[in-house]
């Protein structure tokens, strides 16, 4: 027997099984059916029929047949119906969510640690570099990093305003301690003068904007992207949980549980019934299909857009050299500035004080002023990298949705027997060509009515990130 005639004479013996011995055993008691009505704890088994009666009650579930079903259990599967939908729905997003959340961790607990390492290597400097200064500057460079990791968290606040902020306050102490040494018993109000100067009389040059455009080129996009893959995971929990229309949980019923009605416990619905009810259930998940596509090309152009010197890690791990720079020049031109310090805030107070130094136990972290040297692999733009390249295979995720859960987890296999919403058969003829799938012809299983708020909703927070 060749492997053709042996597939032919399983399906023929599958097919008796199901439409005969199953039905015959349904046609003597509705034992089976009351042992999985129980089994999935659908509801109590008091009251649920002995045997195959008439069910002039049914709603969905109709039948010429006598039906081990009452009203009551209809109700209870066409719940169980939409519940074992959303567990399927979840299943099949399981992989893409993990994806997603698991790099959006990731992503942010790597920002995190680069924000605490950018601010120990600017304190090290100070520490190892500008001793008589460390302390008073602690406070400065403690603030800016905390903005830094409001700004790229979500917080409002403006990378300019607290750019501008910190070398406003390192210009008073710069001039203290470097430009004018040994200047103390200075005002509050002196010390105010000398930093709103630092804007007209540019101590620092143009180190403080190339920081601004630094900052701005590569904090927008980090921020932005986290906030993208924030929203991916919220529009996959929201499809997860959408609230199927009366219209689809009777469809859904009849394709899941009224074959139990019959006693065909063991029936799944042919592949183009299915592929009809699904489609018609998840239609408005599919018009999420071409905005999900631009939001996952819109993460890809972020990423392209996160390279070089206006890379996070880059900007972030280097800040500390362009604050020493700025320090630098203004130390060089000292005599100059003095000078203009002068004309604009008066002569200081000269008494000569001991400065307090600083208290970082900077010995045991002077090694990490030198950046390490990171494996290509372990780098921030790599793994985005290839998080990006992993999302692209789920470009047409919610375009393919149904097809994907009939294929996969509803619909019976090609060849055998399956149940076409009112009996089981050997195959299912009505066909029309759809993604590969042939599927029934004619008017599908539920039509679409209108639009779903929440998906307009998730469709209006995907155009909006696109648009960032």
């Amino acid at each position: 027997m060749d492997g053709k005639t042996w597939r032919v004479g399983f399906g023929c013996l599958l097919l008796l099984a199901l439409v005969g011995s199953t039905r015959s055993e349904g046609g003597r008691s509705c034992q089976e059916v009351r042992k999985l009505f129980q089994w999935r704890h659908l509801g109590a088994v008091k009251g649920l029929p002995d045997s195959p009666r008439a069910g002039p009650d049914l709603q969905v579930c109709v039948s010429r047949n006598p039906t081990c079903c009452t009203k009551k259990m209809e109700e209870r599967y066409q719940i169980a119906a939409r519940q074992d939908t959303q567990q399927v729905l979840q299943t099949s997003s399981s992989t893409l969510k993990f994806l997603i959340s698991r790099n959006a961790a990731s992503f942010l607990e790597t920002i995190e640690t680069l924000i605490r390492q950018a601010e120990n290597y600017t304190s090290i400097l100070f520490c190892n570099t500008y001793r008589n200064m460390a302390l008073e500057a602690a406070a400065s460079v403690q603030e800016f990093f905390t903005d830094v990791g409001l700004f790229l968290f979500g917080a409002d606040v403006n990378p300019e305003e607290f750019v501008n902020r910190f070398f406003d306050s390192l210009f008073p102490l710069v001039y203290n301690h470097l430009i004018n040494p040994g200047v103390t018993g200075s005002s509050v109000e002196y010390s105010e003068c000398i930093r709103m100067a630092r804007q007209d009389i540019s101590p620092f040059g143009n180190i403080p904007k190339r920081v601004m455009g630094q900052m701005g080129r590569s904090l927008l996009p980090s921020r932005t992207f986290l906030q993208a893959l924030n929203l991916g995971i919220e529009v996959i929990n929201t499809t997860d949980h959408l609230q199927f229309s009366k219209e689809c949980s009777r469809a859904l019923l009849k394709m899941q549980y009224c074959p139990h009605c019959q006693g065909l416990t063991l029936s799944k619905p042919c592949m183009g019934y299915c592929l009809n009810v699904m489609r018609g259930c998840l239609a408005h998940m599919a018009e999420l299909n071409p905005h999900w596509h631009a939001y996952i090309r819109s993460l890809e152009e972020l990423s392209d857009a996160m390279h070089g010197t206006y890379d996070i890690e880059h900007v972030l791990l280097n800040f500390h050299l362009l604050v020493s720079d700025a320090v630098m020049h203004a130390h060089l031109n000292g005599q100059k500035l003095s000078e203009q310090v002068n004309k604009i805030c008066g002569h200081p107070v000269r008494k000569p004080t001991q400065s307090p130094h600083c208290s970082f136990d900077w010995s045991k972290e002077k090694h990490g002023m030198k950046i390490p040297v990171r494996n290509g692999e372990e780098t921030l733009a790599n793994r985005r990298k290839e998080f990006i390249n992993s999302l692209r295979l789920f470009r047409t995720f919610y375009g393919g949705l149904a097809d994907q859960l009939c294929v996969n987890e509803l619909a019976a296999a090609d060849g055998l027997p399956c149940w076409n919403g009112e009996d089981i058969v050997k195959s299912y003829t009505h066909r029309v060509a759809g993604n590969g799938i042939k599927a029934q012809s004619g008017n599908p299983e539920v039509k679409v009515k209108g639009t779903d708020p929440v998906i307009n909703q998730i469709i209006d927070k995907l155009k909006h990130i696109i648009q960032v």
